[in-house]
């Protein structure tokens, strides 16, 4: 990799690492839900330009915007706000990629050998260990709420995988327009407040709308696309993996969140876990194992 590529990837790294200090501002003054809402409405009014229809594809377009969107993002905001500390939320929503990994085997017949199961149970081992330190204990509901999250946006990678043709920033504009009108019926069955919320948030709280809007989705999709299209899978995939260490650097730093031993060893494992499977994705799908 270049050394301006390697730059790109660094940034965005840091760009996804502080959406989690953003999206956490963001929920301590606005409901989840709204939350997510808000931010895809303001997404699919910047994206509008790119929708474009596929034919043959739409029903995958559509379970992606509704798995990997509104519903996915909806559930990790709410575990964001129930979550004392934004470390642990950064480390267990990496689960995503061992979820999307034993799914593929379930639904798409692909073959992982021994070593790519070890980094699936290091993972969930990792993530375990941090789940019963006491200290996360205390709000182990807003871990568990992340750990669905994720679970349910590994479900848009598999349909992710059968798409063809589809640009990033179309299929982001798919997403957002398909999520708001979703959300927004759900924060007003579920939640309560939203207009007091609005009209009383702070720079921060809407700061945080507006990071994930343009420095989460738009910088960094948008240069992990253009990467993706330079480079194999097993080079940027490892490379990734900063942002979480970001978002423990910044909870630590920004927010004074705790970190023990325990969440260290657990986050550690997490972490090494995650690099096994996403570091042997390309090689094994390319020799069907």
């Amino acid at each position: 990799m270049s050394p301006p590529h390697l730059a790109l990837i660094l940034f965005i790294t840091l760009v996804w690492g502080f959406n989690y200090v953003a999206g956490k501002a963001g929920v301590t003054e606005l409901p989840p839900i709204l939350f997510t809402g808000l931010r895809f409405l303001l997404l699919s009014i910047i994206l509008a330009p790119f929708l474009k229809l596929h034919r043959g594809q739409m029903l995958s377009i559509v379970i992606i915007s509704l798995t990997m969107g509104g519903v996915h993002f909806a559930i990790f905001y709410m575990g964001l706000a129930a979550a004392h500390d934004v470390s642990t939320v950064a480390i267990a929503g990496q689960l995503g990629v061992p979820f999307a990994t034993i799914m593929s085997i379930i639904f798409l017949n692909e073959k992982v050998h021994w070593k790519r199961w070890a980094g699936i149970s290091t993972s969930f081992i990792g993530v375990m260990i941090i789940g019963f330190d006491p200290v996360v204990f205390q709000y182990l509901n807003g871990l568990i709420l992340v750990i669905l999250a994720a679970l349910v946006g590994s479900v848009a990678m598999i349909y992710m995988r059968r798409l063809e043709g589809v640009g990033v920033f179309e299929l982001q504009a798919w997403i957002a327009l398909l999520s708001w009108p979703v959300l927004a019926p759900l924060t007003l069955l579920m939640e309560k407040g939203q207009l007091d919320a609005m009209m009383n948030a702070s720079w921060a709280g809407w700061g945080g709308v507006l990071y994930t809007v343009l420095g989460t989705s738009l910088i960094g999709h948008a240069g992990m696309y253009y990467l993706l299209q330079r480079y194999e899978v097993t080079q940027t995939a490892p490379l990734t993996l900063l942002s979480p260490v970001w978002g423990v650097v910044f909870g630590v730093t920004l927010l004074g969140d705790s970190i023990t031993t325990r969440i260290i060893l657990g986050g550690a494992m997490t972490l090494i876990g995650v690099a096994i499977v996403s570091s042997r994705q390309k090689a094994l799908v390319d020799t069907g194992g």
